[in-house]
């Protein structure tokens, strides 16, 4: 083999290495695709039990349906204050919308390029029954998983166009 040929696959290597990063997240170089993402929240599957807002009995119980097209996500089951958040695939897209017990639905999008594996960050991009200039709603979410199978969600709430408030679930899967 000569040197030339020996760069040119030199070359080629390097160019891979730094290729492989890329592949992890989606063909748009963001910090994670919306297919892994989604299967991500396709892994919550079960109950989880923990605090919501510091207080104990929340339970968020996500489960995987329409031939695995969508994952529902319950919170507050069977309460007054119950809410489902619908999350599926649009496209190259993870979207979320939020059945709120407020009577309003925010829709919201994946962040790709604020989210990665372990955390999955997602905000406004419109919806229903709502005016986001001033109506209180969910604006934004993160979903985190922390170490030891334990999830971590921050809900955060608008009211009259800014921040007013975080809905923090600490939260364990239960047995």
């Amino acid at each position: 083999m000569n040197a030339k040929t020996k760069q040119l696959i030199l070359a080629a290597l390097v160019l891979g290495l730094v290729a492989l990063p890329a592949l992890a997240g989606d063909h748009h170089g963001h910090g994670v695709s919306a297919q892994a993402a989604f299967e991500t929240m396709k892994s919550l599957a079960g109950e989880w039990q923990g605090t919501a807002a510091g207080a104990p009995g929340a339970e968020v119980v996500y489960q995987v349906t329409a031939n695995g097209s969508v994952v529902m996500q319950t919170q507050f089951g069977g309460t007054d204050d119950e809410m489902i958040s619908m999350y599926h695939l649009d496209g190259d897209d993870l979207v979320m919308t939020h059945y709120c017990s407020g009577g309003n639905q925010p829709l919201l999008k994946l962040d790709r390029a604020a989210s990665n594996a372990g955390e999955l960050s997602f905000v406004y991009a419109g919806g229903t029954n709502l005016d986001p200039a001033k109506d209180g709603h969910i604006h934004a979410a993160k979903i985190a998983l922390a170490d030891g199978g334990k999830l971590k969600e921050v809900w955060t709430g608008y009211q009259d166009g800014a921040a007013a408030h975080d809905m923090v679930f600490e939260l364990e899967k239960a047995e």
